[in-house]
């Protein structure tokens, strides 16, 4: 039936565009489900190395990388670690790393390598690959242990040692004050500024711990 306005029908080109918009959500939504049950990432590690391309098949994660390739099945998967890794040119980076019984340790990286000085983000595409494979992990039950941020004994000795960097440099700041020289105090204390915002946000996203394989950590995704 025709919706009605009022007491009179629709006219015509309103019915036939809601349809067609109606008839194209539809087709969106058969076109992502397509895409999504062979979802694939790739990207360059390195400028002069072969790029890495992973896809989700229904029986494991596949990789290859130049004339490498290989399948690392969702049950056999024993390990995977999710961590904020910046880089002097590329300072919002992420990782997940996988281990599987018999299988080389495979890396996915949120940026890739567009030249020799540029590296490009992306998010998108990292986030939505890395949570569908959370999903396919999960749903194969496979006996994962998934971890977050830096191992632990790395974590907290780089954090002491932050704390105490970050406590010098407020004393120079300080004493710059005292001394009435305002000008290096204000250059210390725009470089206090910057190391505290990139170090805090390292460390926080990092913090050691576990995670469920089905809910993978928001701050440690993109976006």
């Amino acid at each position: 039936a025709k919706p009605v306005l009022g007491r009179h029908e629709a006219p015509s080109w309103l019915t036939a565009g809601t349809m067609q918009k109606e008839s194209d959500i539809a087709a969106m939504t058969i076109s992502d489900a397509a895409t999504e049950a062979g979802l694939s990432y790739s990207y360059r590690p390195s400028l002069l190395g072969a790029g890495w391309t992973f896809t989700l098949t229904p029986d494991g994660l596949a990789w290859s990388a130049g004339i490498r390739s290989g399948l690392m099945r969702y049950d056999r998967i024993q390990r995977m670690r999710m961590a904020y890794r910046p880089m002097s040119m590329q300072t919002t980076r992420y990782m997940t790393e996988i281990w599987a019984a018999g299988e080389p340790p495979l890396s996915i990286v949120s940026t890739t390598w567009k030249s020799m000085l540029e590296q490009q983000r992306l998010d998108a595409e990292y986030a939505r690959f890395v949570t569908a494979l959370h999903a396919r992990v999960a749903a194969a039950a496979a006996p994962v242990v998934c971890e977050r941020g830096r191992p632990a004994l790395i974590y907290w000795p780089g954090l002491v040692v932050f704390v105490g960097v970050s406590l010098a440099i407020a004393a120079l700041i300080v004493r710059a004050l005292q001394a009435h020289a305002m000008v290096p105090a204000i250059f210390i204390g725009l470089f206090f500024g910057l190391f505290v915002w990139h170090g805090g946000t390292f460390f926080s996203r990092n913090r050691p711990g576990r995670y469920d394989v089905a809910e993978p950590p928001r701050d440690l995704l993109p976006g």
